[in-house]
């Protein structure tokens, strides 16, 4: 399966729409946003450019995207006038996912958004200039030195490719009946998936330090796992439940066992040690900040936890299933899995982290 093909959030404004169904990822966004602003007011107050250019790379459709670059626009202005540093800069944005993304969901929303930067403001509002930038953010993607800041929120623990280490000669996988690492899975699955982790992750470092001005930063938010075991009651449990509702497709008939056998996710939680390593051995950053939370499980929109969970997950995998599966299995799958996280979370709670990361472009 070619990743970058067929890869991307559910589009549109509907119901099983990723922009309808990522509340989880804007409450860590928001719960982080504190570290996020200080690290641009900082980078701002340093280099005080005219034009104050930025990324938010897996920018995916919806609401999130705009929100953090609205609250990234009003940190800059305020911090120009109390410190009397005027006119407010210019801000380019680019939005950047992969070419599949439903850009023209966010674009439909700028009117909007440009209504609500002029709101208030007598003088019409700072100078915003948003683009769409497809591509993968795993290579280059920007010219030299042209970015001051990067944003990343929930994409980064998404790998290039399912690790092609998780198939032997006869393209068979060695991860049957799991489709990520899980107590059952033979040890070369998760040196498989560490692997790839460590493909990729360089090359995202090494790719940014060519785009980032000297000293431009990066907030990262991604998620990661608490410590070297890689199966815990974290994300790693979250895909173990999703199997396990695949594996009661199977056994009612409605998918094959052989299908079920060659799916495997493209998605690596890292750890904290793995991370810093692997930003040590590339050399391009310095680690300004690193710190792990976890978003407290609330009910959403009246809907339970579970399920909740079962909607954020249709929302980002929907289109990988789909191309593998087919859609018919959807409503059933999640409804499974939904069920499934809830009599889970009444026995004992899972827990899944995130990471914020801050880096300096050396």
């Amino acid at each position: 399966m070619d990743v970058q093909q067929v890869f991307h959030m559910t589009g549109g404004v509907g119901e099983t729409s990723y922009a309808n169904n990522s509340s989880l990822q804007k409450k860590a966004s928001d719960m982080v946003k504190h570290i996020t602003l200080e690290t641009i007011q900082e980078l701002y107050l340093t280099t005080t450019p005219k034009t104050l250019c930025l990324a938010d790379l897996g920018c995916s459709s919806g609401q999130n995207t705009l929100s953090i670059i609205q609250s990234i626009v009003d940190k800059i202005e305020g911090t120009c006038c109390k410190t009397l540093r005027k006119p407010a800069p210019e801000f380019r944005v680019y939005l950047n996912d992969l070419p599949t993304n439903d850009f023209n969901t966010i674009f439909k929303a700028l009117p909007d958004f440009y209504k609500g930067l002029r709101r208030g403001r007598s003088y019409g509002g700072p100078s915003v200039y948003v683009a769409g930038y497809p591509g993968t953010f795993y290579g280059r993607l920007f010219p030299d030195k042209c970015l001051h800041f990067i944003y990343s929120s929930y994409s980064l623990h998404w790998l290039s490719r399912v690790p092609p280490a998780l198939y032997d000669e006869q393209g068979r996988s060695i991860n049957k009946s799991n489709i990520y690492i899980s107590e059952s899975s033979p040890p070369q699955v998760t040196q498989a998936y560490f692997s790839q982790f460590q493909e990729d992750f360089p090359l995202f470092l090494r790719s940014r330090s060519k785009e980032l001005i000297s000293g431009g930063q990066m907030v990262l938010i991604l998620l990661g796992r608490r410590g070297p075991n890689h199966v815990d009651r974290g994300n790693a449990f979250l895909w173990e439940l999703l199997s396990r509702s695949f594996a009661i497709l199977v056994s009612q008939g409605e998918i094959e066992q052989e299908k079920l056998d060659s799916y495997e996710v493209h998605f690596y939680a890292p750890s904290k040690d793995e991370l810093e390593d692997e930003v040590r051995r590339e050399g391009s950053f310095k680690v300004d900040r690193f710190e792990m939370f976890e978003i407290e499980s609330d009910v959403e929109h009246g809907l339970s936890y579970g399920m909740t969970v079962a909607m954020t997950v249709r929302a980002i995998q929907e289109s990988m299933i789909c191309h593998h599966f087919g859609e018919g299995v959807l409503d059933n799958l999640f409804e499974h899995y939904g069920r499934l996280v809830d009599e889970e979370m009444a026995m004992q709670e899972i827990k899944p982290i995130t990471f914020v990361v801050v880096l300096r472009n050396l």
